[in-house]
């Protein structure tokens, strides 16, 4: 049987994903001060668009120098309290950077703290942590000015470059530390293999660990150590507080993240009070001495939603006006422009410009409304958090809010990020309200995994001394509490909050209560 050719007609459907489509999806994913850079370079490139703010004040001489730029532009392309040992550890621990500590809004009266429903500026917006903690952040007329000396001050590099000159080193040992300084990490440690360094600069071991020593005495101190102890031990002889007791603890610095007091006391030959002094000297110290010169403009966390309590207990929701692009397609004068253009390519340019302003400002409304609709929902089915607090946060998946308004999972995905809203109970970015879900021992509703972990660090801050909560107790009291949960998981929650288990917990507060009767 030989092969032979034809022809078939064959229909089939296929999506196909056009410029414009591409763009409308980033818009969705895009926060408020993304957003507000990409309208202001359309506003640039397209002559056709206008601030809807100034769109009655743009002088004409302007419009007329757009009328020879339509011609030669391209078209656009898409701490420590004295009394606590180990309030003190703790303290160093997450001044080490090792605290991955979870905390949970207090639950405060919310109707004390309601926001206005406009803005002003002044307006304390804060910074927002994962778990939706708002760290307070006043944003007003003076944060360009701030983020401009930010931007412009000097860094550790150039702080070092010119302690250098001023030293007074060789040629050969400034070249040397400078090398060091230009190999620094963020931190302000040296990371560098010295004799990996003496080899490929043509020089010896002595000599590099001579620079070293120049480098390890400039401000700040601490700066270009290899490591933790070196970089407190450095600090520690800079005070003269370098006694062989402290050196010692800082010499088998991994007990005290452990916070094994008993061993570091039959260490360092302290005792308890000596130790808690020690400890509270080492928490002065800083961990990270080059952190203090990073430079970068400090954003503000501005929510793109408000919630606030309407007279008949419901609640309002709207959106932030000041953070919506208000842009408008001037078709007056591209009908002036189009009767000036002569040539193809220059009407091809126009009705390019036109097709897509009038695509950026339908985007820009569908993009309001998508927040808008989700942000309803959200709050409808979280509206017990509002009233009561986190413990009272429900389980909440992109699909169910997705198939209650009628969207795609994958627009509630784009729609919720990098987006936030102003509740009375604080600044939470939306994607803050989805949580997994953890099942009901009587088949009821499940309860939020955020809600078990505020439980779970309600109970162990609670906790008496004598009375410390093992994992397996958690597990039996949540269970009473209608919370089916596993042990593995309440570790697992339990050290994603930086809570030490119940062994070490013990021996801390034997150490406190220890600390606390030697001082009475």
């Amino acid at each position: 049987m030989g092969l032979s050719q034809k022809i078939m007609m064959r229909q089939s459907q296929s999506l196909v994903m056009t410029p414009q489509l591409s763009q409308s999806i980033k818009l969705l994913t895009m926060s408020n001060i993304e957003l507000a850079a990409f309208v202001e370079g359309e506003l640039e490139r397209n002559p056709f668009l206008e601030n809807e703010t100034q769109a009655d004040n743009a002088p004409a001489e302007l419009r007329d120098q757009l009328i020879d730029k339509a011609s030669d532009t391209e078209a656009p392309r898409n701490l420590i309290d004295n009394n606590q040992l180990e309030t003190s550890a703790a303290s160093i621990s997450d001044n080490l950077g090792t605290s991955l500590e979870n905390e949970f809004p207090d639950e405060q009266d919310y109707r004390k703290e309601r926001p206005e429903k406009n803005v002003p500026d002044g307006t304390d917006y804060g910074h927002v942590s994962n778990d939706g903690i708002q760290i307070s952040s006043k944003a007003s007329v003076h944060d360009q000015q701030v983020s401009d000396y930010t931007a412009n001050s000097i860094t550790l590099r150039d702080h070092l470059n010119n302690q250098l000159v001023m030293s007074g080193a060789s040629k050969h040992t400034t070249l040397i530390t400078r090398e060091l300084i230009d190999e620094l990490d963020e931190a302000g440690y040296s990371r560098t293999d010295m004799q990996e360094l003496a080899v490929r600069l043509g020089t010896s071991d002595i000599h590099v660990r001579s620079a070293l020593a120049l480098l390890q005495s400039f401000e700040p101190c601490g700066v270009g150590a290899r490591d933790l102890a070196e970089c407190l031990r450095l600090q520690l002889a800079d005070q003269k507080r370098l006694d062989p007791g402290i050196e010692c603890i800082i010499d088998n610095i991994d007990l005290l993240a452990k916070r094994d007091f008993d061993s570091l006391k039959r260490l360092s030959g302290l005792d308890i009070e000596d130790l808690h002094d020690a400890l509270i000297e080492i928490q002065t110290l800083d961990p990270k001495p080059g952190t203090m010169f990073e430079s970068g403009p400090v954003q503000h966390v501005v929510p793109d939603v408000f919630v606030t309590e309407a007279n008949d207990g419901s609640w309002n929701i709207e959106l932030n006006s000041n953070t919506l692009p208000r842009v408008l397609v001037n078709n007056t004068y591209a009908t002036s422009v189009s009767k000036q253009l002569n040539s193809e390519a220059d009407k091809e340019f126009l009705a390019q410009c036109l097709q897509t302003a009038s695509w950026l400002t339908k985007s820009l409304d569908q993009r309001a409304q998508t927040i808008l609709k989700t942000a309803r929902e959200i709050v409808k089915q979280q509206d017990a958090f509002l009233v009561h607090g986190i413990q009272h946060l429900r389980p909440l998946t992109l699909k169910t809010v997705a198939d209650e308004i009628e969207m795609h999972e994958s627009s509630v995905s784009r729609v919720t990020s990098n987006k936030y809203m102003m509740t009375p109970r604080g600044l939470f970015e939306l994607k803050y309200f989805f949580t997994t879900n953890i099942a009901s021992t009587d088949d009821g509703e499940g309860h939020s995994a955020a809600a078990v972990r505020a439980r779970i660090k309600d109970m162990i801050d609670n906790e008496m001394a004598n009375a410390v909560l093992s994992d397996d107790s958690i597990v039996i009291i949540l269970k009473s509490n209608g919370i089916d949960i596993a042990r593995r998981t309440i570790a697992k929650y339990r050290e994603s909050m930086n809570i030490s288990s119940s062994v070490q917990r013990r021996r801390e507060k034997k150490a406190a209560a220890a600390a606390t009767a030697s001082k009475v």
